[in-house]
């Protein structure tokens, strides 16, 4: 079995300090995609989490960003991939949004998906940025790759997906915009795993710090791994992993046959 893991972790270097070596060492991950790393290689703990390995188990790969602290990918695979690539655009390339790993015909993708911001100021671009994607994904497919698309889509795409779904139509996340598109790429091939497995309400990724909003679970689901639907008789389980700690997200896992 394969188990692909992915996690915002809100700042690499911070997540450093909180566990994360042992945590990736002991989860028993064949891939690991991280988001929001925050940080340049150059940054990170020489033979821990810089390149080219993890503690001597994984290789690591990164997309950060040109802003220094700010966004950026990972990718930390036990097996070394065919090749790594980033999504070509410069507009979402200079922010560390996308990486992408291929082993034969399989494409893991660790994206970071923008925030629409208070009011949908970024909202144009998040929505450019998802378009791509739908295209970067569909090219994919079109070339025979299966693909796992990891990562914070920054999205809840439906009311059973966040804790208060009424009081926050307006807000970003959970706009009417964001969730046509969610719409869009699961009419378009792609399932969403984690609900193949799971049609339980008060499944949550992510918990603002405020509030205690952990503690009382009152949560979003922003974080996923699609496949594509012809990919779906390889799938053995999607599940969150909510007790894990070190960042306002928690990890997901997908696994596959092997």
């Amino acid at each position: 079995m394969k188990r692909i893991i992915s996690w915002n972790v809100n700042g690499i270097r911070a997540a450093e300090k909180k566990g994360f070596i042992p945590w990736i060492t002991g989860s028993g991950a064949d891939i690991v995609c991280i988001q929001e790393t925050k940080a340049q290689p150059g940054q990170l703990s020489p033979g821990l989490l810089a390149p080219p390995a993890v503690s001597g188990t994984y290789k690591s790969y990164w997309a950060p960003a040109k802003r220094p602290g700010y966004s950026g990918t990972a990718i930390y695979s036990i097996t070394e991939p065919d090749f790594v690539e980033t999504m070509g655009i410069p507009a979402f390339d200079d922010e560390g949004r996308v990486l992408t790993a291929r082993f034969g015909n399989l494409a893991v993708i660790s994206a970071y998906f923008p925030n629409s911001q208070d009011a949908g100021a970024r909202l144009g671009y998040k929505l450019d940025f998802c378009n791509a994607m739908l295209e970067m994904c569909n090219r994919l497919t079109a070339d025979g790759y299966n693909i796992v698309l990891c990562g914070d889509y920054n999205i809840a795409h439906k009311p059973i997906d966040l804790a208060n779904p009424k009081a926050n139509e307006r807000n970003p996340g959970y706009l009417p915009e964001e969730r046509a598109w969610m719409d869009t790429f699961t009419s378009a091939g792609y399932c969403d795993t984690f609900r193949r497995f799971c049609p339980d309400p008060g499944q949550y990724t992510w918990w603002s710090y405020r509030f205690h909003a952990r503690e009382k679970n009152i949560g979003w689901r922003i974080d996923y791994q699609c496949v594509n639907n012809t990919f779906t008789g390889s799938l053995q389980n999607s599940y969150i992993l909510s007790d894990v700690y070190g960042s306002d997200h928690c990890p997901i896992v997908l696994e596959l046959e092997d």
